[in-house]
Formats: C-alpha cells, structure tokens, sequence
C-alpha cells in the first residue's frame, strides 16, 4: 500500500496519552512479533492482550487494561486499514481489524 491509503497521525503538539499507549502495547507486539488485541470486558476498562489473535482467548498474553475512555480515543485517532501514527518522534505502522475472539468483538493492531 502507498502512503496515500494510510491514517497517517502526526500532530506538531504533544502525542495524545491514548497514542502513546497504543504505542507501548505496540512495541511489545513487535518484540514478540505478534499483534495487540482490545477487548471489552466491563463498562468502565478495556482488556488488552499480546498474541496471535486467530486462536483462543486463552493462548493470548494478559498485557494490562485501559481506560474505555482512553481505548474510545486509540479507535478515533486511528481507523480499520492500514495506519501510520508518531507518537513522541517515533514512527509506528499497523493495521487495525475487527475479530470476535471467545464469541467477544475485539480490535486488532498488527505492526506492519
């Protein structure tokens, strides 16, 4: 894909928290070469996982949670398909997909 497919994200302020936080998570899936999965597991948090997301919930590594405030913005400052964020000077590249994991919608973030 071009440049021109991608959401691409800069901003010439400071990285939003929920853009950096993406981009820890991020960093972990590319370090174990997988991806990072968001879940919705209560009203108030989000489950975040690190794996392989076409298997079972039970194969994915427990990575933390989120706010569903801050996981609300990570969905609006990105979008399905292929993106392009910096957040604090470094470049991240991924695509972001939908999938139900344990009967559960989850979102995807693959590193590209």
């Amino acid at each position: 894909m071009t440049p021109s497919n991608a959401a691409i994200y800069q901003s010439t302020s400071s990285t939003p928290e929920s853009l950096r936080t993406l981009a820890g998570y991020l960093e972990l899936a590319l370090d174990e070469g997988e991806s990072v999965v968001l879940m919705r597991m209560g009203m108030q948090v989000r489950s975040v996982y690190v794996g392989d997301p076409s298997g079972d919930l039970a194969d994915l590594k427990d990575s933390g949670v989120v706010e569903a405030r801050q996981a609300d913005e990570m969905l609006t400052l990105t979008c399905l398909g292929l993106n392009r964020i910096t957040a604090d000077g470094q470049q991240y590249r991924f695509v972001r997909s939908v999938r139900y994991i344990a009967d559960r919608q989850a979102v995807v973030f693959t590193p590209t």
